[in-house]
Order: C-alpha cells, then sequence, then structure tokens
C-alpha cells in the first residue's frame, strides 16, 4: 500500500525557514512525479511546489518562488521542501502527493493541478506568526 508521511511542520517567526520532508512506504519514489499542496483554514487547497519523477523538471507558484525550493533524493525516497523567508500568509497545513509518472523513456511533466495526484499524505501543520 502506497504511503506519503509528510513532517518538518512546526511554528516559526515571519522570515523564518522550515524544511519539510515526504516519505514514502510501500513503493519506490523515483516513477513518481511528486507535488506539495497546502490548505489554510477557509481556503481552497492550492498547490506549492511540484516535482517530475527524474527530478529534472519543477514548477512553483507565484507566491513561492524564489522562497520554496523543492527536491528529491530518490536513494532515500524522500522529497524535500525548503521553505525560507516564510510569510505568516505560508500558514497552513502542507500536504505530499503522488502520482505514477514514469512509462519507459517517457517522463510526466506534473502540474500544481491537484486533481493530476492519485495519493495523499495526512498532512503537517505549519504555523508562521510572531
Amino acid at each position: 500500500q502506497l504511503q506519503l508521511v509528510e513532517s518538518g511542520g512546526g511554528l516559526v517567526q515571519p522570515g523564518g525557514s522550515l524544511n519539510l520532508s515526504c516519505a514514502a512506504s510501500g513503493f519506490t519514489l523515483d516513477k513518481y512525479a511528486i507535488g506539495w499542496f497546502r490548505q489554510a483554514p477557509g481556503k481552497e487547497r492550492e498547490g506549492v511546489s511540484c516535482i517530475s519523477s527524474d527530478g529534472g523538471r519543477t514548477d512553483y507558484a507565484d507566491s513561492v518562488k524564489g522562497r520554496f525550493t523543492i527536491s528529491r533524493d530518490n536513494a532515500n525516497n524522500t522529497v524535500h521542501l525548503e521553505m525560507n523567508s516564510l510569510k505568516p500568509e505560508d500558514t497552513a497545513v502542507y500536504y505530499c502527493a503522488a502520482f505514477f509518472a514514469s512509462f519507459g523513456s517517457l517522463v510526466v511533466t506534473p502540474t500544481l493541478n491537484p486533481a493530476e495526484y492519485d495519493d495523499w499524505g495526512r498532512g503537517t501543520q505549519v504555523t508562521v506568526s510572531s
């Protein structure tokens, strides 16, 4: 059974940094695209960043470009989201999600559309506040 577990959330002051991790079990990540999403109270879930199965393609929401960096460590079955210069509006529950995205030599380019993703973690809370 595919399982994704997020970690690394917490309380941080504005301008601070956090490094979220998404660990996979029950499958190997190297053929899956991974996305990070977030949902604040009363708001819809929004895409934050995504990375292709081979790590060669990434995308970011405009609101986090230049502040967040997504990376993957397929050897350790983990994807990271480094978050810098955090703002109060970054406060949300952060989720990682996956979909199968490697077919022989074809690598699917992921997007920030949550409907593309089949498997989801339970989320980790990020709170940015002074």
